[in-house]
């Protein structure tokens, strides 16, 4: 089955790249490697606010990730032109909006992981770092960026 056809039977619409929020660009290409920019977690169009250990569950958390997962493909479809282009996942690096004592920044990120893993199958498989921070940019929950091999 395509990248497209799973894409589909799972119900999800790839979005257009956001424009940048500041001086940056959504990605960058070198070589066989494309490089995109972190994308923050977004519900109903707007940030995904709110801080884990404190306002949001573990499970809140891979839903937000598993969000800024589809908008990173989106973004990469934009890179690639089109998604079978992509040899593998490379890498992932997330950011987690959490209190000290919240713990469970792994785990939030697998929400990302998991869906890639799915669409992708082994070459979905990735090195990954998962931190918690004391804030994201505009009080969004998780930022993710991501390393992809392309043809």
């Amino acid at each position: 089955m395509s990248i497209h056809d799973k894409l589909q039977a799972l119900g999800i619409t790839l979005p257009p790249v956001a424009a940048p929020a500041a001086a940056y660009l959504p990605f960058v290409r070198t070589g066989n490697l494309v490089f995109l920019s972190g994308h923050i977690a977004k519900k109903d169009g707007k940030p995904w606010v709110g801080q884990f250990g404190r306002t949001l569950t573990t499970e809140d958390g891979k839903a937000a990730a598993r969000a800024v997962a589809i908008d990173l493909l989106g973004t990469l479809q934009a890179a690639t032109g089109d998604l079978a282009r992509v040899k593998r996942i490379v890498k992932l690096m997330s950011l987690v909006n959490s209190t000290p004592d919240f713990t469970e920044q792994h785990l939030v990120t697998n929400g990302a992981s998991e869906l890639l893993g799915e669409l992708f199958g082994p070459a979905g498989a990735h090195a990954r770092s998962a931190f918690g921070v004391a804030q994201i940019p505009m009080g969004a929950c998780v930022e993710i960026e991501l390393i992809a091999e392309v043809e």
